[in-house]
């Protein structure tokens, strides 16, 4: 018998001061057998960070050719690819012509990447946004996972700020750039 998806309910309450937006919402997100705890975290909080009118979570696994986060606007236009993890090159170079802006989240060492697409064509490489999501972080969040969870997601200078179950949780989330320097 194949295993399904877990489904988690996320209410969030976002004050992310670096772009001067603060909402509160209700998200649910499936999580595949396949996919690891910091994986889905990492996905709820590229949602969070990156959260708009327009924003959506894709079908995941069940549509390839779509990124795991994706901004489209009012006429369905896509605005926005957001790819979580180590995408491989040819899926970049896709994103990145298919989308005014490209974006990768990652909770994987962000050199691995960098190492694993030089010398490869990827399109507007240069424009690319590739953020570092701490490890540790990831690692506190992961476990604390439950089916239900409250979570206050504060982004201030870079920094995270979580409360969770009344227990707080900080780390960096750091912009890099997609270019590997020797």
């Amino acid at each position: 018998m194949a295993l399904t998806a877990t489904v988690y309910t996320f209410e969030i309450d976002l004050s992310d001061v670096d772009r001067n937006v603060y909402e509160t919402f209700t998200l649910k997100a499936a999580q595949h057998p396949s996919e690891t705890e910091e994986f889905l975290f990492t996905r709820v909080l590229a949602y969070c960070l990156e959260y708009r009118e327009g924003i959506a979570f894709s079908k995941g696994l069940a549509e390839p050719d779509e990124p795991p986060v994706i901004v489209r606007d009012l006429t369905g236009a896509l605005q926005v690819w957001i790819e979580i993890g180590n995408p491989d090159a040819a899926r970049l170079h896709k994103a990145s012509k298919a989308s005014p802006r490209t974006v990768i989240y990652t909770h994987k060492d962000p050199e691995q990447l960098k190492r694993s697409l030089a010398g490869e064509r990827v399109h507007k490489r240069e424009s690319i946004e590739l953020y570092a999501v701490d490890r540790e972080l990831l690692a506190n969040l992961s476990e604390r996972l439950d089916r239900r969870m409250k979570i206050a997601v504060t982004r201030t200078d870079g920094e995270l700020y979580l409360t969770v179950g009344g227990d707080s949780i900080s780390g960096a989330i750091a912009k890099l750039s997609l270019i590997r320097t020797p």
